[in-house]
């Protein structure tokens, strides 16, 4: 069993940024593939960005590439999403999610263990 804790949300202003950090707990947490993604109020759940076991390889959606950044420490058992250039659009409950293989995939069924989320709101 792999437990996820996502924290780093919060208010921030157009054009601000945010570091979202995951930390997992439970098996072997460097043999994973790890990734972000977002739910807006009213929308379907969204990839946001993903990270493969060594994090040598990195995926993003089109809407975030070059303001986010995916990053981890497996010596601190944690995934990071660091957003800059945030924008009202990127308002959203952020989850972080576990594959239980070493490479991402970009959909959300291929992910086995899932966090509660933290919630980033992005004022214009």
């Amino acid at each position: 069993q792999v437990q996820l804790v996502e924290s780093g949300g919060g208010l921030v202003q157009a054009g601000g940024s945010l570091r979202l950090s995951c930390l997992a707990s439970g098996r072997t947490f460097s043999t994973f593939a790890m990734g972000w993604f977002r739910q807006a109020p009213g929308k379907e759940r969204e990839f946001v960005a993903a990270i493969n076991w060594s994090g040598g390889n990195t995926y993003y959606a089109d809407s975030v590439k070059g303001r986010f950044t995916i990053s981890r420490d497996n010596a601190e058992n944690t995934v990071y999403l660091h957003m800059n250039s945030l924008k009202p659009e990127d308002t959203a409950v952020y989850h972080c999610a576990a594959r239980v293989r070493p490479m991402y995939r970009d959909q959300a069924e291929e992910y086995d263990y899932w966090g509660r989320g933290t919630q980033v709101t992005v004022s214009s």
